[in-house]
């Protein structure tokens, strides 16, 4: 009797166990999914660490360990939260709305047709640079945008993306030049968009649209920049608020091109939950014969 209850509870509590690693990674998946940016999602592992280093000292009772890994968990959360808010706004937004699984279907949708938009963003930018007339793109890259992050939102247009489109735009004569494009998968959703310069100390080579540019991508992850010089008709591609120029209109079709790769090609930055399911239990099973100097099984 006390045998039969003694493998009920052992039952019970290897269920309850189970069902716990589950959550832990199912939360993992969609946070990892949510958030995408490479930078971001190492940020994301290291806590992760954390809280896993957390649960198995306080399971074999070191006491201070514990004490120091649970402070660390939270400072460590408390910092992400300051320095990544706006990735994890938009998370606690779509967790809300309900909308992951959508957010990665309109992912896979935007990667079918990402080699013809990029062909028409690529030969638009070519002969605005053979015209030297300036012009400004801000392409979306990951999760929705925050226009809130714009120092004005520009004119709505929600229009077809065409190179005739872009190149028109940018002409002197009309009035939406002066201001940037704001691209999200193969639509032009507006134009005459302002945004905030950065305060970072540029070459004097740089103008207005080379510091608004820079300026945006340090505020947020999600998008890249494309400005062609008014003066000199290089090429500049910015992310993260560093700049890469001067670009050849091929070299910029191949950074774009990595930076738009299908979801499969990016399973190591948003991993399968199978995947992440044979890394946690290959991990767990290292440690647990490390733990009890297991020998390995043959």
């Amino acid at each position: 009797m006390t045998l039969g209850l003694g493998v009920s509870q052992f039952t019970e509590s290897w269920l309850r166990q189970s069902l716990d690693l589950g959550l832990v990674i199912a939360l993992t998946f969609l946070v990892l999914l949510a958030v995408r940016d490479r930078r971001t999602l190492w940020m994301v592992r290291g806590l992760i660490v954390l809280m896993v280093a957390a649960a198995v000292s306080e399971r074999l009772q070191f006491r201070l360990l514990n004490f120091v890994l649970d402070k660390l968990v939270v400072g460590a959360a408390l910092a992400m939260s300051v320095v990544f808010q706006s990735e994890f706004r938009r998370f606690l937004e779509q967790l809300g709305r309900g909308n992951l699984v959508p957010s990665l279907r309109t992912t896979r949708h935007l990667s079918d047709t990402a080699d013809r938009t990029i062909d028409r963003i690529v030969d638009a930018v070519k002969e605005l640079s053979q015209q030297r007339i300036g012009a400004l793109m801000i392409l979306e890259t990951n999760e929705m945008m925050d226009e809130r992050d714009f120092a004005v939102p520009g004119v709505k247009l929600d229009a077809e993306l065409s190179k005739e489109l872009i190149q028109t735009i940018f002409q002197n004569t009309t009035l939406l030049h002066d201001g940037a494009v704001f691209i999200r998968g193969d639509r032009v959703v507006a134009a005459g968009v302002i945004l905030p310069l950065s305060d970072r100390t540029a070459s004097r080579q740089l103008g207005t649209r080379h510091r608004a540019a820079m300026g945006i991508t340090e505020r947020t992850n999600n998008c890249v920049c494309i400005v062609v010089s008014e003066e000199t008709g290089s090429i500049s591609l910015a992310e993260s608020g560093v700049l890469d120029r001067p670009l050849t209109s091929s070299k910029l079709k191949e950074l774009l091109e990595i930076k738009f790769a299908p979801i499969g090609e990016r399973e190591s930055v948003a991993p399968s939950l199978r995947s992440l399911g044979r890394k946690f239990s290959s991990r767990g099973m290292m440690i647990f014969r490390r733990l009890l100097r297991l020998p390995k099984s043959k």
